[in-house]
């Protein structure tokens, strides 16, 4: 590819998240998907609200989004576009997280905040993806992490 040529980076609304995933409310956490460059990398987003169910437990008086969510977007995120670059070949039946690696949490996520799921593709063997994650809140790193996928064609 030339320099005077752009790329053209795909973008997924939340229809469309929803047909790559089998995930729904309340456990879906990825609103939208942009920047999609084929199975290599994406960022997801997650717009936090107030009145998502785990924020009445997870404190009531000082809401912080759970980690365990935050890595949970961040598998989302890989599993769909995953998902998305075979939508040309064969669909397949399921996605599955596999692994998590070298999980750090930097900052606390609150309501109001647009959570970016910063997904690059680090190996790719058979119906397996390995995905290195930043999750990011104003373009500061909030957690990090290492996810694998795997598809069921």
């Amino acid at each position: 590819m030339s320099d005077i040529e752009k790329k053209v980076l795909d973008f997924v609304d939340i229809q469309g998240v929803l047909k790559l995933l089998p995930h729904r409310y309340p456990f879906l956490m990825v609103d939208r998907i942009r920047d999609i460059d084929g199975d290599n990398s994406c960022v997801g987003i997650k717009n936090v609200t107030f009145n998502e169910p785990h924020f009445q437990g997870h404190f009531p008086e000082q809401p912080i989004m759970p980690g365990v969510l935050i890595i949970e977007g961040m598998a989302q995120t890989a599993g769909a576009i995953c998902v998305h670059s075979k939508m040309t070949t064969t669909a397949p039946k399921a996605v599955y997280f596999m692994t998590i690696d070298k999980v750090k949490f930097r900052k606390p996520v609150v309501p109001g905040d647009v959570l970016e799921y910063h997904m690059t593709k680090t190996k790719n063997r058979g119906n397996m993806w390995w995905y290195h994650g930043e999750a990011k809140v104003d373009g500061k790193i909030v957690a990090e992490a290492e996810v694998s996928a795997m598809l069921m064609l």
